[in-house]
């Protein structure tokens, strides 16, 4: 069932007679288009991609599953939206009140005067939330391209090193493979390694750091993202008693994430490692998050996560210890949920690495 078809069904469920998609995550895995400006408008029995003139070639290229059509200056887009609706004669219209900002609203009531606009009930998340075989693949490519980034960048961790140097050697190598960042990588190091979400700064590496990389693609259209931390030079005990909780905590929570487990308690599996050490106090994020066309898609594995695991859903496992004055350790990787288990989709390997390796 491709995505118009699992849309359709949704919106038969819901009572929706006629949608339109406007925010374009939801245009993009609806469609495939990967542009900047898409509408689609969807009923039971037709549907109609919109763009501006900037995508026609561009969007009879990307969107297979439905006709697309495009206007350009001096027509006004909401002006040409009102005239697709009148030519598929739509009176009633849905749209995603989730999404929709308050200006965007105000324009389709002044132009879409003849149409009835309603709120539509949240339709995408739990749809976006289980990927089919054909998006599973497609994020199965690009956790692939993350771990031969991995490898790439291995060679650069030594002293003198900055992290700017890092990231940017992220970036080139991924722009080199026909992908993009799927997110600002995250590069930190020593004491900066206990900033979870850290920019790369122009501090340069040295003897006894952690230095953490969270990083991914987006290839095609869909995304990985992996954390892998490593030491320079030399580790110490306190390095290794922390790290090697943290990849315990990990390996627990990929044991418990299987179909029918609550998130919560996958997350919950983590932090009771965790407080083993009493380290749980320095765990101060989520567990992890839907992986999809965006690198934080729909569904949460958290303490307050209300998600239930299911089988085609696609999630980061990585919990992380930050600990102030001393560094950081964040180790992820991100998995599909299978019916009788999980797929690992990034192999890098996880111990712990102290670069560069001794001769």
């Amino acid at each position: 069932m491709n995505t118009l078809e699992r849309l359709r069904g949704a919106m038969s469920t819901a009572g929706v007679q006629a949608l339109l998609v406007s925010d374009l995550t939801n245009v993009g895995w609806l469609t495939g288009f990967t542009g900047t400006y898409g509408r689609a408008i969807v009923t039971s029995d037709a549907a109609l991609f919109i763009t501006d003139g900037r995508y026609t070639i561009q969007s009879a290229e990307e969107v297979t599953s439905m006709p697309s059509v495009s206007f350009s200056s001096p027509i006004d887009g909401e002006d040409f939206l009102a005239q697709k609706l009148t030519e598929l004669g739509i009176t009633q219209l849905a749209f995603d009140g989730a999404t929709t900002v308050f200006a965007t609203w105000s324009k389709w009531k002044e132009k879409l005067a003849n149409v009835e606009l309603t709120p539509s009930p949240d339709l995408f998340t739990s749809l976006r939330l289980v990927k089919s075989e054909a998006e599973i693949d497609l994020i199965r490519r690009s956790c692939a391209l993350a771990d031969a980034c991995f490898e790439h960048v291995k060679r650069l961790i030594q002293p003198g090193v900055s992290e700017f140097d890092i990231a940017l050697a992220i970036e080139f190598y991924f722009r080199k493979q026909g992908a993009e960042v799927a997110f600002p990588s995250i590069v930190v190091s020593g004491e900066r390694s206990a900033r979870p979400h850290g920019k790369p700064s122009e501090k340069l590496l040295e003897v006894g750091d952690f230095v953490t990389m969270d990083f991914g693609a987006k290839l095609d259209g869909y995304c990985s993202d992996i954390t892998r931390t490593v030491v320079v030079g030399e580790a110490s005990a306190r390095h290794r008693e922390v790290y090697e909780l943290v990849l315990e905590a990990q390996l627990e929570a990929l044991h418990k994430i299987r179909a029918g487990v609550a998130a919560k308690d996958v997350d919950r599996a983590a932090r009771e490692i965790l407080s083993t050490g009493n380290l749980d106090q320095y765990f101060t994020h989520g567990l992890g998050h839907g992986l999809g066309r965006v690198v934080h898609d729909t569904g949460r594995l958290s303490a307050t996560s209300t998600d239930v695991v299911a089988p085609g859903q696609v999630w980061t496992i990585e919990p992380g210890v930050y600990i102030p004055g001393f560094g950081g350790v964040r180790i992820e990787d991100d998995i599909v949920v299978t019916e009788n288990g999980i797929e690992i989709l990034t192999h890098s390997p996880k111990e712990l690495l102290v670069l560069p390796a001794a001769e």
